[in-house]
């Protein structure tokens, strides 16, 4: 969050110097105005981050289960709140076929779970046990503070500079004339190529520092779900069918892909490895997942049929 502000302090100021080499910009007034709006949109993208992700996926809360599988989801979260240890979270429904759950909110006492109908078609009540113990691992870690403000100020950063490029088009900022210094022209001309370079990467720079993030937590939230249920090879399950839909996501819009539990919207990349991989998908490679997922619940049978062995013979 400060390395936001200060990138804004720089779009601002930056802009404000080069305006004063141009001899025309006497005040820095787009600095002041550009780092006091980074400041204010990351408090209210903080406090309001988890409703308007909510909001934009149309998801409606579960307040009074009706269908059995709305029934279902709520008991499975009532348990997995238990074996996690943390308050029972609220539950929100998508309306997507596409099968895939997202976590937001503030803390563990302002958690929220939203799943699709397409996951509680999919899904029996093991692999949706497994699945809520995910996405109760990121509450647990506090994930959804972080990801859900970074869901939110990406959209910021896109809405500043779209207003900046209509600013720049309409000629509101003068990049010629003036009482130009004499010495100022290369050092104009690289410092307005850089600026105005850092404006049209700014959205792709926040969306980089986000997917980097994610896809560490969710190797942690998939090892924080076999510990909740005791059953790895369950979540692994869950993968493979989320994996393997192919129904098209209409409600998660690119914002939020990042909260869920596998990529809604496309996953030519997150099926990949490597460095292309690395840096633009939105979760690590799912045979990655699965794959670890595998080996601990090979590992637990493993113990288990061994301490079977051990007290039968003994």
């Amino acid at each position: 969050m400060i390395g936001f502000v200060l990138f804004f302090a720089w779009l601002g100021f930056g802009g404000d110097y080069i305006w004063a080499l141009e001899g025309s910009h006497p005040f820095p007034w787009l600095g002041l105005f550009l780092t006091t709006a980074a400041i204010i949109g990351v408090w209210y993208a903080y406090k309001t981050g988890p409703e308007k992700v909510l909001w934009s996926t149309g998801a409606a809360e579960l307040t009074d289960p009706k269908t059995d599988a709305e029934r279902q989801v709520a008991n499975v979260v009532d348990e997995m709140a238990i074996a996690a240890g943390v308050p029972r979270p609220r539950i929100w429904i998508i309306p997507d076929d596409d099968p895939n759950a997202f976590a937001t909110g503030h803390d563990m006492r302002d958690a929220h779970i939203a799943v699709t109908r397409g996951l509680l078609t999919v899904c029996n009540r093991d692999e949706l046990q497994a699945v809520i113990g995910h996405e109760l691992g990121h509450v647990k870690n506090l994930d959804i503070r972080l990801m859900t403000t970074l869901a939110a100020l990406v959209g910021a950063v896109l809405l500043m500079r779209d207003g900046m490029g209509r600013m720049m088009r309409g000629g509101g900022i003068p990049i010629r004339g003036g009482r130009k210094s004499k010495n100022a022209g290369p050092l104009l001309a690289v410092l307005l190529a850089l600026w105005v370079i850092s404006w049209i990467l700014a959205p792709l720079i926040i969306q980089l520092l986000a997917l980097a993030v994610q896809r560490g937590r969710e190797y942690l939230a998939d090892a924080m779900s076999a510990q909740f249920t005791r059953n790895p090879l369950a979540l692994a399950s869950a993968l493979a069918k989320i994996e393997a839909a192919d129904a098209p996501t209409r409600a998660i819009k690119s914002g939020a892909a990042h909260l869920c539990i596998c990529d809604p919207l496309g996953r030519r990349l997150t099926n990949s490895e490597g460095w292309l991989a690395d840096r633009f998908a939105t979760h690590p490679p799912m045979s990655m997942r699965i794959s670890r997922l595998k080996g601990m619940g090979y590992a637990q049978l493993k113990k288990e049929g061994g301490s079977f062995t051990s007290s039968v013979s003994g």
